[in-house]
């Protein structure tokens, strides 16, 4: 390498993954200091973030989950300037209870209603007028969701990508990391390309892949674990109103319904362990989904137009691992996102930008509950 290609790849900051959880944390550490985004496919968003059901629901999760989801609200629906359009359609949630699962459901609101106040149990008869195939024989009792949105996952992606380079961030793709060396302080991270990049601090944010990355940097496994998710849609009925129709989900989630235009979005919410990979639908799980739609519900269009999966990689207990390696030096891990990256980015850039500065976790955030020590990778053991 000579001396001015050394200068040039030189930064503060390496985040590797150009999925949401890179973008983010790197358009938020860019406020401040320079930062080099790699992303190992030819586009950005390709697995994960770009595979999206897009639905942003202050219920879905554990606490610290729905600490971060009700955090990031104020951000999506009032962005910065490099987000150009909206990022927030309202689109209700409707959880049922099937026979035998009200005490369950009623537990959960419980739990879910400090945070998510406008949430309220509601009667089978009432659910029905929110999803009106829902058969509400066949139900204990519902939850309602009335201020759950749908996101514009391509919009939020492409303004924190907008935003980073503004900031005079990198953004480098067909940069797949191969070597990850720490020599004298600095961390020297070669690419497929046959480039290096040298910075004192490293961001693992290689979703399905972070794991992979972390043994690059001879860290410690979190246990991260990539589930695949089958999504699949089916055309609408065509007396059904689907533009004020709320998604539906079985709470046990056996299935969930999401409206899009003249079609619904469907998948047996499947979380089939998996390597690392481009992963493709499981044709046994969609049809075990139109089984269980067909009970629970009236629909029963079995035609597919178009399938597809995505990875949603959980540690053991399905909360984000956020903060620097306990024993690799400049190695800060942003991972774990599961099915909620989307609905908390906000919230959880903000809070790993911070934890990058030695700084408290911020104010709007730490009312909601959540601390440090939630995220950090010494929790795992």
């Amino acid at each position: 390498m000579t001396t001015s290609e050394h200068e040039s790849n030189t930064t503060d900051v390496v985040v590797i993954g150009g999925g949401i959880a890179g973008v983010s944390l790197g358009y938020e550490l860019a406020s401040d200091r320079r930062v080099t985004l790699l992303e190992r496919e030819s586009t950005l968003a390709f697995h994960t973030t770009g595979r999206s059901a897009a639905l942003f629901l202050e219920t879905y999760g554990n606490s610290t989950i729905r600490a971060l989801t009700t955090a990031s609200r104020e951000f999506l629906e009032h962005p910065p300037e490099y987000f150009r359009s909206e990022l927030l359609a309202p689109r209700p949630l409707l959880q049922f209870a099937a026979t035998g699962r009200g005490d369950a459901l009623e537990a959960m609101y419980a739990d879910i209603s400090r945070l998510t106040p406008d949430a309220a149990l509601i009667s089978p008869a009432d659910a029905r007028a929110f999803f009106p195939p829902l058969r509400p024989e066949l139900i204990d009792c519902a939850l309602y969701e009335p201020h759950s949105m749908e996101v514009d996952v391509h919009a939020l992606h492409q303004g924190y990508v907008r935003g980073l380079r503004d900031r005079g961030g990198r953004v480098l793709t067909g940069a797949g990391v191969t070597r990850l060396e720490r020599i004298d302080g600095l961390w020297h991270v070669h690419t497929m390309n046959g480039s290096v990049h040298i910075a004192p601090l490293v961001v693992d944010a290689a979703g399905a892949w972070a794991d992979v990355v972390g043994a690059m940097a001879g860290a410690d496994t979190i246990g991260l674990v990539p589930m695949r998710r089958s999504v699949f849609m089916v055309a609408a009925p065509e007396n059904l109103d689907t533009a004020h129709l709320a998604t539906l989900s079985d709470m046990d989630e056996k299935f969930y319904i999401k409206p899009e235009g003249a079609q619904l979005l469907c998948s047996p919410a499947d979380e089939t362990p998996t390597e690392p990979s481009d992963a493709r639908p499981d044709e046994l799980e969609m049809a075990r989904a139109f089984d269980a739609i067909a009970e629970a519900t009236t629909l029963t269009a079995r035609h597919v137009r178009s399938s597809w999966a995505g990875l949603r990689s959980f540690v053991p207990d399905r909360t984000p691992v956020v903060g620097f390696d306990r024993q690799v030096e400049g190695f800060f891990w942003c991972a774990g996102q599961g099915g909620y990256g989307i609905q908390t980015c906000a919230a959880l850039a903000r809070v790993g930008a911070t934890i990058v500065r030695g700084e408290r976790v911020p104010e709007d955030v730490a009312v909601k509950g959540l601390d440090e020590a939630d995220l950090s990778p010494s929790r795992l053991g």
